[in-house]
């Protein structure tokens, strides 16, 4: 499975089986992280073996069962959610290429049970679930392609192919409360709506239309 593909094969997965990750898809993951953190001066860190973080209350009501591995998505400066979004993300559908399943929380779970380091200046944005799911998860209602993006005529098929994509994003709540508007040729806006973690989702959305749009055929505008 490469990065497309795995676009179109991710869902979110709340029940784990009790397998364990096995120790080259554990290092393979770990490296990415690594570039990752190297790539955005993010803190990330992935977790191993802790039933702690998804052992509670608002766990169990947001139906997680069998989590004991876990990605901490920690950083500082600006636009931190966005940049723990789009890296983030980038991570999950590695992981997905790797046969594991995933789980965006960024409330579900006990906090003060992550085991992450947080250095100077640094908080934990989120937290994502991973590890081998009982299911592979299931297709989520969504938007049209005419309710989130803006166009003038009839538009590219990079940039069709890059909205498709980002309707496929995981967002809290699955809210979608984004607009892709094609300015010009080649350019792109993406606008967020207000709401809660809408920062985080713009980075989600923006590594998706990315991949799917290709990042050879366009530019982002502010």
């Amino acid at each position: 499975m490469d990065i497309y593909e795995a676009v179109a094969a991710r869902h979110s997965v709340r029940r784990y089986s009790d397998r364990p990750v096995d120790g080259e898809t554990r290092q393979k993951l770990d490296a990415f992280v690594a570039e990752c953190n190297a790539q955005s001066g993010l803190h990330i860190q992935t977790v191993y073996g802790d039933r702690a973080v998804f052992d509670c209350f608002l766990a169990r009501y947001g139906k997680f069962s069998g989590v004991e591995n876990y990605i901490a998505l920690v950083g500082g400066g600006e636009n931190l959610g966005e940049r723990c979004g789009y890296f983030g993300e980038s991570i999950v559908l590695y992981a997905q290429t790797l046969g594991l399943n995933t789980c965006w929380a960024a409330l579900t779970f006990r906090k003060r049970a992550v085991r992450a380091e947080l250095g100077k200046g640094e908080k934990l944005c989120a937290v994502i679930a991973f590890g081998y799911g009982l299911t592979a998860g299931a297709a989520r209602r969504s938007r049209t392609r005419e309710e989130v993006m803006r166009v003038g005529g009839e538009p590219p098929e990079w940039f069709l192919r890059g909205v498709d994509a980002a309707l496929l994003a995981p967002t809290a709540v699955n809210q979608q409360k984004f607009l892709l508007e094609l300015c010009g040729a080649n350019g792109v806006r993406l606008t967020r709506g207000k709401g809660f973690y809408t920062d985080i989702d713009e980075g989600i959305v923006r590594y998706h239309f990315e991949v799917g749009a290709g990042k050879e055929n366009f530019v982002w505008k502010k």
